[in-house]
């Protein structure tokens, strides 16, 4: 029971947790059809960012506790930095291509002709880019370390 009254006295993880609820409420007032949706409460995407909201708030939670210049900090940004990018670049491009496979879908269904548009092909990555990259990170920290 002391595992859970400590999680529950977590404040950097209640403010955090409050900053996503928060993001997530307010889609419901930002929806595309210029009305209240509230579905966008419990969806992904949307303005504004849940996933940015929920990590820059413990960034900087962890900043003001710990210093900006701590090793703590350090990690939750890094960690924010690459969520973040992971929202805007290869959700994105998730999303990008449901909404061209949804047009081709309907296009089939309406007979008429698929339009050809050509997607980004490269949004993830190969796990011998990912091993690469992990090995250029511990050579980086032996070098300049």
């Amino acid at each position: 029971m002391e595992f859970i009254s400590e999680l529950l006295n977590n404040g950097a993880l209640g403010i955090s947790l409050t900053a996503c609820f928060l993001a997530q409420f307010l889609k419901i007032f930002t929806g595309k059809n210029k009305r209240i949706e509230l579905a966008r409460v419990i969806s992904s995407g949307g303005m504004p960012s849940s996933h940015s909201s929920f990590v820059t708030s413990l960034a900087t939670v962890v900043g003001f506790e710990h210093g900006f210049n701590s090793t703590e900090f350090a990690i939750s940004a890094v960690l924010a930095i690459i969520i973040m990018y992971d929202a805007a670049g290869v959700r994105r491009a998730v999303g990008k291509q449901a909404t061209i496979l949804n047009q081709i879908i309907d296009d089939i269904q309406q007979h008429r002709p698929i339009e050809q548009q050509k997607l980004k092909e490269l949004v993830g990555h190969t796990p011998l880019e990912v091993w690469f990259g992990a090995l250029l990170g511990v050579l980086t920290v032996l070098v300049l370390l």
